[in-house]
């Protein structure tokens, strides 16, 4: 009786061993089609990495600012829902004149950005800073007009983090 036991309780090792392995190489997978994924939005845009300089200061194209500053602006407000994830692709073809598929590729390179930036409350500042270098004062109002719809999908509050994000990209404008 005690053989049978530890059998048992060796093939419920194995499979339980088994499927941790399966789950690991999903993951891989998935990270390696997330890489891809950013690769192909970084080459669409046509960014190129530079030695000894900052992701967001290689970055040439206010459209790309203008995706990271989306998605950091809405994550800062907490952990988004995929409604408004869709909301926050869709007002950056709405207002960036462009595609669903180009807003999405947008809203990829800019969580790279943001998370190569240190994570939202970092990157506002450095991506603020470079869209103002890149596009002037009239980079304002696409940018507002985004953020503006980011905050009608959460549902019109913003959170203390969002409002001080807010803030910040009103004081590199030079507005206050």
């Amino acid at each position: 009786m005690p053989f049978i036991i530890g059998l048992i309780g060796i093939i419920f090792a194995a499979y339980f061993w088994a499927q941790r392995a399966r789950a690991a190489g999903d993951m891989a997978h998935e990270l390696a089609d997330m890489a891809s994924d950013v690769m192909g939005a970084a080459r669409r845009f046509g960014f190129r990495r530079r030695a000894n300089v900052h992701p967001v200061d290689s970055t040439d194209d206010p459209r790309v600012m203008d995706g990271a500053l989306a998605i950091a602006f809405l994550e800062l407000g907490g952990l988004p829902s995929v409604e408004t994830q869709n909301a926050a692709v869709a007002a950056l073809g709405r207002h960036l004149g462009c595609d669903v598929e180009t807003a999405r590729e947008l809203a990829i390179l800019g969580r790279w950005l943001m998370n190569e930036s240190n994570g939202p409350a970092q990157s506002i500042p450095r991506l603020t800073k470079r869209l103002y270098r890149l596009s002037g004062p009239q980079g304002l109002m696409p940018l507002m007009a985004i953020l503006k719809d980011i905050g009608a999908a959460a549902g019109g509050d913003l959170s203390i983090r969002q409002k001080e994000a807010l803030d910040e990209i009103a004081r590199i404008f030079k507005l206050s």
